[in-house]
């Protein structure tokens, strides 16, 4: 969504991004992000909290509105009730995203479509 948005930007349409993933999303350059520190999934809020993903949404808007230099980065005054655990689950190994064995079949399923690919099968 990143890229879409630079390049819908580019075309004279403003954008502005929700998200979860900062470091990401701001690596790809959009010209405005409204950062919600949530879990992936959750950028407008938690479920069921209808005031705060309008508020989430209001916010959006708002950079929209008044942001005046590209890559503005507004950080939404939320914390996730739920507590930081699943910043420890996501940005560590302890959680690897594959297993070992999974890891090994994604590779060789990578490889056997290199193969079926100079074959011309792909």
């Amino acid at each position: 969504m990143s890229l879409v948005a630079r390049h819908i930007e580019a075309n004279g349409i403003p954008t502005v991004m929700i998200a979860n993933a900062r470091d990401i999303v701001e690596y790809c350059g959009v010209p405005r992000l409204l950062f919600v520190d949530f879990p992936l999934g959750n950028p407008c809020g938690e479920p069921f909290k209808a005031d705060q993903q309008r508020d989430i949404v209001s916010r959006a808007l708002d950079l929209l509105e008044m942001a005046t230099e590209p890559r503005s980065t507004v950080v939404a005054p939320y914390v996730w009730p739920h507590g930081n655990d699943w910043k420890r689950l996501i940005f560590s190994d302890e959680q690897a995203f594959l297993s070992e064995e999974g890891t090994e079949r994604w590779l060789e399923a990578k490889e056997q479509y290199r193969h079926d690919k100079l074959e011309g099968k792909v």
